[in-house]
């Protein structure tokens, strides 16, 4: 039976999935209940807060919670929003799993850079300048996110500026260059199947991008649905993991 593992966005934790996991856990095909988990990125939620906050130590974090619940990656989907997306990606550049799920976040980061590098003086500065620099970045991602649920995702959030520097210190520091050749070097040995779904338009281009970084990746946009379009439209969500899962099948 196929499990499906979920990994949430930065400064969040399990718990903005907490209202998926239900529906996610029946297996349409065969109507049978399937292992749905939400695990913690290091940095976040209940998981450990020792560095590095890299994309490499929060991947091998969740491989090692894969192995402990005994759960194989050729039997697993993984999901990410946002980070987690990242963080999905990087799992699957050095493991192949049943297929990859990768929620509204673009991989070609120095589309990322320009904005985020605008913002660097604040995320940096004080505490204030810090949350207030993440509130503007959630604010502006919002799209029609009802307000229940920007109010629950608002209390999961915890803003941990050494985590957040740490996760995006290389959009910050490197060149973009060298961001180019790091995403194409953690997306060239993607063989798992591959599905980029996004609520925020990522540009005209970025489909034929991603299919030349990922072979066979599938990309589709729900337009105007904002960074959290699994949140905005659960239920469409769910059948569209299930479907997406069914044609896995072999």
């Amino acid at each position: 039976m196929t499990s499906i593992i979920l990994v949430h966005g930065i400064t969040e934790s399990r718990h903005s999935w907490d209202e998926l996991l239900e529906a996610l856990s029946i297996d349409l095909a065969s109507g049978r209940r399937r292992t749905v988990l939400a695990v913690d990125l290091r940095g976040h939620g209940s998981a450990t807060r020792t560095p590095p906050f890299d994309l490499v130590a929060m991947a091998t974090d969740v491989l090692a919670e894969l192995e402990t619940e005994e759960i194989a990656p050729r039997d697993a989907v993984i999901v990410g929003h946002s980070l987690g997306g990242s963080v999905v990606t990087a799992m699957a550049s050095v493991t192949e799993f049943r297929a990859v799920v990768n929620v509204d976040q673009p991989l070609r980061l120095a589309d990322f850079q320009a904005g985020l590098r605008q913002l660097e003086p604040m995320l940096r500065g004080s505490r204030q300048d810090f949350e207030t620099a993440i509130a503007m970045v959630f604010d502006a991602m919002r799209g029609p996110l009802s307000d229940e649920q920007y109010e629950r995702l608002a209390s999961i959030r915890r803003p941990d500026q050494t985590v957040v520097l740490g996760v995006w210190d290389p959009i910050l520091t490197l060149p973009s260059g060298d961001l180019d050749a790091m995403v194409a070097s953690m997306t060239r040995t993607i063989a798992s199947p591959y599905l980029s779904l996004h609520g925020i338009d990522p540009g005209p281009d970025y489909a034929s991008w991603l299919a030349a970084h990922i072979t066979g990746a599938a990309m589709e946009v729900w337009p105007d649905h904002g960074h959290y379009p699994h949140l905005v439209d659960p239920r469409r969500f769910a059948d569209r993991i299930n479907a997406f899962i069914d044609s896995t099948r072999s």
